[in-house]
């Protein structure tokens, strides 16, 4: 049964209570959900706000406006079935709308997110301004685009598209966009939505059809995380220009030839900008040899990147292409960089880190992290979730690398391996007493870090979650109800769910872990 306001409104005191008194469990709750940036002590309002996160609602306000409109236990399945469309949580979703089969009666976002054709057209008919009204933070082409509905209903894909006609022909915008909340206002397109995040090719082919712009900042980028090259190519062949996008970058995270040649051929920079954070510093630019090395690409990646002119010999974040090649065990760059160049010198650290992948102890020898280059200071984050690379971490961490240190975005390397589903990797981690109370920038600890994987990391299916779920719950990790619920996929909820009925003491309210 849902909580009551009054409830809620006394669980917002009890936080209050808790955080002022230091409570570890307060503590963590507040920074998963922080209710305000600018410094200043918090008041009774903002652990409310704090509350109504937890309950998965935007504010306070927004929790307070629901309950009395259409009762907090509808407003909050709402909520559930908001995410789950846009998460594609597909179970959790279908359960959402068996249990409550008119759920999203009332919500034209939602009515437009199930392709529900006849309510749209209903709606349309009587109030033909639902096209571009706001419905919640989005208007009604966006809910459409995002939404992952098609892959539970692939049969839909005309009534979809039938949606969408409606609402072009009452005024929707087929470039309409989102501002990402705490963003720098930059918009997230109905085309990023489609592609980049629904894997929708369908509805992003007809958007393009309609004028939808593909240089939208974002949609070429996620195109090439897809795992195919439909997206890419419509995109390409509707004019995108992969120079400022990071799309040849992300190509090089999968090693991806074709990906690689296809923006080479439309113009791609082979020393284009990234946006990413090195050693905590600012954004800067990471030549696409760098980036080849890291992410252990093969020799057919590797030579379109020389033949397209990208200089082995630049230097990034105070190493060289060569030193990055050494230093992460990327033989074929290396190899490919010395028949060019010949061999070119390492540092101290850099040999040492270079024998390290290349399966050589270095007894008694040492690195001092605080004065490694930018570009190898997270380096066993980097390399975590690479295959074979178990051995290869404890000589790092014999080096005297730090193994619990999260990188810019937060992230440290037990939250990546549990992230990308790995147990091995993870069982080192945790063996060296990582903090299990670390909150990333994303918001996330290691149990929902997890359970965030077993949904988005690319290679998933291959992967053990319920493994590495294991692994942190037998550490005693708190278990919140918000994240069995959240699960998305079957076998994880299952585990989930069994863990919390034979362990009680472990479950906890709220939505992190």
């Amino acid at each position: 049964m849902p909580k009551s306001m009054d409830q809620l409104r006394r669980d917002a005191k009890a936080l209050k209570k808790a955080y002022e008194a230091r409570d570890r469990e307060a503590l963590r709750r507040v920074e998963a959900h922080p209710p305000r940036a600018d410094g200043r002590p918090l008041r009774h309002a903002d652990f409310l706000q704090v509350i109504a996160r937890e309950n998965g609602f935007e504010s306070w306000p927004r929790l307070a406006w629901a309950e009395e409109t259409i009762g907090l236990d509808r407003a909050a399945k709402l909520q559930r079935l908001k995410i789950a469309l846009a998460h594609g949580q597909i179970r959790r979703a279908e359960r959402l709308l068996a249990d409550t089969p008119h759920l999203a009666e009332g919500h034209f976002g939602l009515q437009c997110a199930l392709y529900d054709r006849a309510a749209v057209a209903a709606v349309l008919a009587e109030d033909p301004g639902a096209a571009v009204r706001l419905a919640g933070p989005r208007r009604p082409i966006l809910h459409l685009a995002f939404s992952k509905w098609i892959h539970a209903r692939p049969e839909l894909e005309a009534d979809m598209l039938a949606v969408a006609e409606m609402l072009v022909a009452h005024g929707a915008d087929v470039n309409d966009g989102y501002a990402r909340p705490g963003g720098d206002g930059h918009l997230l397109s109905a085309l990023y939505g489609a592609i980049g995040q629904a894997d929708n090719m369908a509805l992003g082919r007809w958007l393009l059809e309609r004028g939808a712009n593909p240089d939208d900042g974002e949609s070429l980028y996620h195109a090439t995380e897809l795992g195919h090259h439909e997206g890419l190519r419509m995109l390409l062949a509707a004019g995108a220009d992969p120079r400022g996008t990071n799309a040849l970058l992300r190509a090089l995270d999968f090693d991806d030839a074709e990906a690689v040649r296809m923006l080479l051929a439309a113009g791609a920079d082979v020393e284009e900008f990234n946006g990413e954070k090195v050693g905590g510093e600012a954004p800067t630019v990471i030549p696409a040899l760098h980036q080849a090395a890291r992410r252990m690409c093969g020799p057919e990646v590797v030579s379109l990147l020389l033949e397209a002119g990208a200089d082995p010999l630049r230097e990034f974040a105070g190493a060289t292409a060569w030193g990055y090649a050494r230093v992460y065990g990327n033989r074929e760059l290396a190899g490919a960089i010395e028949a060019h160049h010949g061999a070119l010198p390492l540092s101290r650290d850099e040999a040492l880190l270079a024998a390290a992948a290349e399966g050589r102890d270095s007894p008694g020898q040492y690195v001092d992290p605080a004065r490694l280059p930018p570009a190898y200071r997270h380096l066993l984050r980097e390399i975590v979730h690479m295959p074979d690379k178990l051995d290869h971490m404890r000589r790092l961490v014999a080096l005297g690398l730090e193994y619990d240190a999260p990188d810019a975005e937060g992230l440290t390397p037990v939250q990546v391996a549990g992230w990308s589903g790995l147990p091995e990797a993870m069982g080192y981690f945790l063996s060296l007493k990582p903090d299990l109370s670390h909150v990333n920038g994303y918001g996330g600890t290691l149990l929902s870090t997890i359970v965030h994987g077993s949904e988005n990391c690319p290679e998933r299916a291959g992967r053990d979650y319920l493994a590495c779920l294991e692994l942190a719950l037998d550490q005693g990790v708190a278990l919140p109800r918000g994240v069995i619920e959240g699960a998305g996929e079957p076998e994880v909820a299952a585990f989930l769910a069994d863990w919390a009925a034979a362990h009680p003491g472990q479950v906890v309210q709220g939505d992190a872990a």
